[in-house]
């Protein structure tokens, strides 16, 4: 049985949460303002904003350590919608990996809605998580545990892919906030 670790209790932690469970996984929640919790999972979740990565790594860096941690932020501006705050051709997911160089970082789910997770469906398709990351069996385990859950994922690549995930997450953000697309709808991949 995978063991997975999620931070964050909000929409998105418990809709991850909620798909890898139906696939079997025993999961683990931690609120993303608890320090001194004790990670179980071989897989953990950051199922939190942007801004909160550096007070995770700064307490609980060390137990990242030989673990798959996945990154589902969006590193926007969210006062004007208006621009990624990661350098040029970067990604928070990079950064992530520099700050956790003993860690596999992988970027999942940030270019999905809770709600399209939950749902399983982006319109007519199933709701498809793009995995982007360096180690092909990491990437293998989390993309076995989305599809034992009933979606769709697909390898996008290495870590570099990452900053393109983040640019169309923005997107989709963007369009969502500007009623141009409902956040029970999003992008889908047809394959």
């Amino acid at each position: 049985m995978t063991s997975i670790t999620i931070f964050g209790k909000g929409n998105m932690g418990q809709a991850i949460g909620g798909v890898l469970a139906r696939g079997g996984a025993d999961i683990q929640h931690i609120d993303s303002s608890v320090t001194g919790a004790v990670v179980q999972g071989d897989i953990v979740v950051l199922a939190v904003p942007y801004g909160a990565l550096p007070a995770i790594v700064e307490a609980y860096g060390s137990q990242l350590a030989g673990r798959t941690v996945v990154d589902i932020t969006n590193p926007l501006d969210f006062s004007t919608f208006d621009a990624l705050v990661v350098p040029a051709g970067s990604s928070a997911a990079a950064e992530l990996q520099q700050a956790l160089p003993d860690a596999i970082v992988l970027k999942a789910f940030n270019t999905n809605f809770a709600a399209t997770l939950v749902s399983g469906r982006e319109g007519d398709a199933t709701t498809t998580v793009l995995v982007a990351g360096d180690d092909d069996e990491a990437k293998r385990g989390l993309i076995a545990a989305v599809t034992a859950g009933g979606l769709e994922a697909v390898d996008a690549g290495p870590l570099s892919r990452a900053h393109e995930l983040e640019a169309i997450g923005f997107l989709q953000l963007s369009l969502a906030v500007g009623e141009k697309i409902s956040w029970t709808g999003g992008l889908a991949l047809v394959r």
